[in-house]
């Protein structure tokens, strides 16, 4: 799997919080909360009912929602009786949204949180399939921020045992 190459981008590092942007001149279209979990080498991923790319669990904030109340209820709808524990913030990256629609450009934002997962993760609601991705599996299937952008800085800082290619 190539990780990091595609899509020119730039990287910004605000304070002690990441911040990995597509283009540093562009809002993001979209604005979501994800998970980072793994079990071992392997990361939890889905595929929306409507997308060929894996993503991951989350999604977008409901007016007046925290990041934490958003990730929560994006959980129990997309992976049924799971709760999240010990959750970190890991950082905020920026590229270009997965789409099932290939005409349709968009950026998506994903304030990404880190943490163990409990109970047994279920495809729910939208969810159409859970992956635990590994090292070896096929990086084509995975949304551009993850290869760009997420994976990458995360085997950087060690959160993910990857090697980079």
């Amino acid at each position: 799997m190539v990780l990091g190459q595609g899509y020119a981008g730039s990287r910004k590092i605000l304070g002690t919080r990441r911040r990995i942007r597509y283009n540093s001149f562009h809002m993001a279209d979209i604005h979501k909360i994800g998970l980072f979990t793994r079990r071992g080498a392997r990361v939890l991923l889905c595929r929306k009912r409507t997308l060929a790319a894996l993503i991951l669990p989350g999604g977008r904030l409901e007016a007046g929602e925290s990041a934490m109340a958003c990730l929560g209820r994006e959980l129990r709808e997309e992976l049924g009786d799971v709760t999240l524990a010990n959750a970190r913030y890991l950082g905020t990256y920026e590229d270009r949204a997965a789409s099932a629609d290939p005409a349709i450009v968009q950026t998506v934002e994903i304030q990404l949180y880190g943490g163990e997962l409990r109970g047994d993760p279920v495809a729910a609601a939208e969810i159409a399939e859970l992956v635990w991705f590994g090292p070896d599996d096929d990086g084509s299937r995975l949304s551009p921020i993850l290869v760009n952008h997420i994976f990458p800085d995360l085997i950087q800082r060690g959160l993910l045992p990857w090697r980079q290619p």
